[in-house]
């Protein structure tokens, strides 16, 4: 996670107003390079999106997280909740794939495949650890729980470790363990010399580009999805996703190359997003009616050698390449500083990554008399989460002395 959450640009000189809107000006992962404050704001800003994604999953009749209620839910219900996971699962966390792609390069040129593996390792794979050892068997049991099905912690811990189940308690930690695997593939190709260092610069995508890259998403998640639908999984990876979060991280090494964030505020990006969402939005009420998923005709959607999944396929792509560039674009124009708030956000993002799994449940459990509707309560539960997970846990798990340095944004 740190790849994505952090940046190895060092801050030299990004405080002063006259250069926090600048990119970088020499190839990423260079000691005068300044921060890129627009990116440290969007990192934050997606890992507040995870909480309100595990948030919604937890009351809504689609998703799987430790612990769901699936209370009775009506058609206006069932279409926010639908729409809103939808849209968020089509771009957020390949987003935070392709900013970690952004800074690989960089980083590897300026630590040298040694430091660069052992930076990773630190960064990526201890958080991880600590969190399958740690984090994961109080959470599941806190889930089993409250389904009443809880046998005594001690022993339902042993068994975690015994059966082989640590290896699917990743939780959200999937995302490390991802990154982990695609660093290690980045260095090999850099140590074998497949790949190029950041200071070749690359060209930047055009619309040639786009449409390649859209119909490259679609088309290998339709067929991934023929043998591993939505909902199945491999030692907790959704491996449906993983074309375009494999696809934006090699953008994202293509852009660390070029130089493309130094120019995503402009006009084609805010083109490319404009046509790109409003054709998936456009799709998406006539997918879902004349596709059945009103119905009840999901699985359809979720795999196999269906139109259905076809389709959902393409309007995910269209989706991710459309929010990217607006995203980008937006927080480059108009959040490109931080103040106060934003930077203790951003400083605080990742703990609260690897740490808001517990504390969701153990708060969405402490909401079950609360008689509100599902959506409002989704509300509540974000909003708690967040408060609790930013404002109280993660400052002072930062404390910590080796886990604040697991924890802290380099």
């Amino acid at each position: 996670m740190q790849g994505a959450l952090t940046t190895d640009a060092r801050a030299a000189g990004a405080g002063r107003p006259e250069r926090r809107f600048r990119a970088a000006a020499s190839p990423p992962g260079r000691a005068n390079t300044p921060r890129l404050l627009f990116v440290d704001n969007v990192r934050w800003v997606m890992i507040l999106l995870v909480l309100s994604m595990h948030a919604a999953v937890t009351y809504s009749p689609i998703g799987d997280w430790y612990y769901t209620e699936r209370p009775a839910i009506g058609p206006l219900g069932t279409l926010f909740f639908v729409t809103y996971q939808g849209v968020l699962q089509g771009f957020f966390m390949a987003l935070l794939f392709f900013i970690a792609g952004y800074f690989t390069p960089g980083s590897f040129d300026g630590k040298g495949l040694k430091g660069f593996v052992a930076g990773r390792l630190f960064r990526l794979g201890l958080p991880t650890l600590f969190f399958v050892v740690l984090l994961a068997p109080p959470t599941e049991y806190l889930a089993q729980h409250a389904r009443g099905s809880a046998p005594p912690f001690a022993g339902e811990v042993g068994l975690y470790f015994l059966r082989g189940r640590f290896l699917s308690g990743t939780g959200p930690m999937w995302f490390c363990a991802a990154l982990l695997i695609f660093a290690g593939g980045y260095a090999l190709c850099r140590a074998s010399g497949l790949a190029k260092p950041s200071g070749r610069r690359g060209r930047r995508i055009g619309v040639s580009g786009i449409v390649l890259t859209i119909a490259a998403m679609a088309i290998s998640a339709f067929l991934v999805r023929v043998g591993q639908p939505i909902g199945t999984s491999v030692f907790n990876m959704q491996l449906c996703y993983f074309p375009s979060y494999t696809i934006m991280f090699v953008l994202g090494l293509a852009a660390g190359r070029g130089a493309w964030l130094e120019g995503v505020g402009g006009r084609f990006a805010w083109t490319a997003a404009g046509i790109c969402v409003g054709t998936a939005m456009l799709m998406w009420l006539p997918l879902l009616v004349l596709g059945g998923a009103l119905t009840g005709n999901s699985k359809a959607f979720a795999g196999g050698l269906h139109w259905q999944s076809a389709a959902l396929s393409l309007w995910e792509a269209l989706i991710c390449v459309g929010m990217s560039f607006g995203v980008l674009a937006g927080f480059r124009n108009w959040f490109s500083h931080q103040g106060r708030l934003s930077k203790y956000m951003s400083d605080n993002a990742f703990a609260v990554y690897v740490i808001h799994p517990p504390i969701l449940v153990a708060l969405a459990l402490a909401l079950t008399g609360v008689a509100i509707p599902p959506v409002a309560k989704f509300t509540l539960l974000w909003a708690l989460g967040a408060i609790v997970c930013f404002g109280l846990v993660a400052p002072v798990v930062r404390r910590v002395p080796l886990l604040g340095r697991i924890l802290q944004r380099a």
